[in-house]
């Protein structure tokens, strides 16, 4: 069973609001203006970076694509996915900056069939080959065919977080995870989709048309 993407994003980042909380009105009561203002607007930054908005997906079209997650397109090529499809792709890579959102989601309704995490390297989120770098996998099962959704993590983000388990059920721009501080998402498509982004766009989860079904 999924916990609802805030009340989830809530307890991941809860330790960090309460501590800086804490110190901040410590340092308050204690009349250290300088730390009570620095603890202030770090917890100022860690809600910014950790806001959750509602999105609304397309109510037409049945064939939408959904983009996962907030970012810029910085690559799309075609790929062999051995995991999860066993053959070729077309992956799109978003690039995730400390600005964006951070919250990902499912690109289409299906079930997930398949997750696989992967510990790994910490090399830039931006270039082409992170392979090497610390990843989540998630293989979903939807009416039109499979669908893949990889979390990366970058240079700065050193925690993956994916709340759904193998047969959970996710709706159409439904919250299925979130990378702590700057990052990359990989959407892998099959064969039968047609892209309809291109590399240097902007793109936002649950709400960007990225590709549609053809059959």
């Amino acid at each position: 069973m999924i916990a609802s993407g805030v009340r989830a994003a809530w307890r991941e980042v809860k330790p960090i609001v309460l501590g800086l909380a804490g110190t901040s009105l410590l340092a308050g009561l204690a009349r250290r203006r300088g730390l009570a203002l620095a603890s202030a607007g770090l917890l100022g930054g860690v809600f910014y970076f950790f806001r959750d908005p509602e999105r609304f997906p397309p109510s037409t079209g049945r064939e939408w694509i959904l983009s996962p997650a907030d970012g810029v397109v910085t690559h799309i090529d075609h790929v062999h996915e051995p995991h999860f499809f066993n053959g070729p792709v077309q992956r799109v890579s978003i690039f995730l900056s400390l600005l964006d959102v951070h919250v990902q989601r499912a690109p289409y309704a299906g079930t997930v069939k398949f997750l696989r995490y992967e510990s790994g390297e910490f090399a830039p989120a931006f270039l082409k080959d992170t392979h090497t770098n610390e990843s989540n996998f998630v293989g979903l099962d939807t009416p039109h065919g499979p669908l893949g959704v990889k979390q990366i993590v970058g240079i700065l983000a050193r925690r993956i977080v994916c709340w759904p388990a193998v047969d959970d059920t996710l709706a159409t721009g439904q919250r299925l995870g979130l990378i702590k501080f700057g990052s990359r998402v990989d959407l892998f498509l099959p064969a039968n989709t047609e892209l309809l982004v291109h590399t240097g766009q902007k793109v936002y989860g649950g709400q960007t048309i990225v590709a549609r079904w053809l059959a």
